[in-house]
């Protein structure tokens, strides 16, 4: 029978007090995250946007552009994120049957993780949509929103991939 690693929380110490992680020894690589997350709509709220008829304009493009400053800003709203140097924030709103869908995929290079900037991005960009519609549609719900995948690379193996011709 297997045993398994007991897991420990990394933002603790020993007393349970919430600490920030040092990631000062860690190596720095390419680092990747994929998010996503839906709201979901009545039908004649998706109608109009879809129409762009809502009076605060095109609400998947400032859903996009607000889920980008959001995503970059994931530092200053969550207290024990690092800051990062990121290379890459995409956000995409979508219309779905039944309401929005926002993926977002964030890259840096870095000793820590992306991926509270990825989800950090989809967060907001769904909060402007609810923002956005508010005023027609009382019965909008956010959910479902999770990291999809991450990736962590070393820099040679990335350096000596992208050097190679296609």
């Amino acid at each position: 029978m297997a045993t398994r690693k007991k897991q420990v929380l990394t933002h603790t110490d020993p007393s349970g007090k919430a600490v920030m992680v040092d990631v000062g020894m860690k190596p720095v690589q390419k680092r990747t995250a994929l998010a996503e997350g839906f709201i979901t709509l009545s039908q004649d709220t998706l109608q109009l946007i879809r129409e762009n008829r809502l009076k605060k304009g095109d609400v998947l493009t400032v859903a996009e552009i607000a889920g980008i400053q959001g995503g970059k800003r994931t530092s200053d709203i969550i207290p024990l994120c690092h800051p990062l140097q990121i290379t890459k924030l995409d956000v995409k709103a979508s219309l779905t049957e039944s309401g929005v869908r926002v993926e977002s995929y964030a890259g840096c290079i870095g000793q820590t993780g992306i991926e509270m900037e990825a989800l950090t991005a989809v967060t907001i960009a769904l909060l402007t949509v609810y923002d956005m519609c508010k005023a027609v549609d009382k019965s909008m719900v956010i959910g479902q929103i999770r990291l999809l995948s991450k990736t962590k690379e070393d820099i040679e193996n990335h350096q000596r991939e992208a050097s190679q011709p296609c």
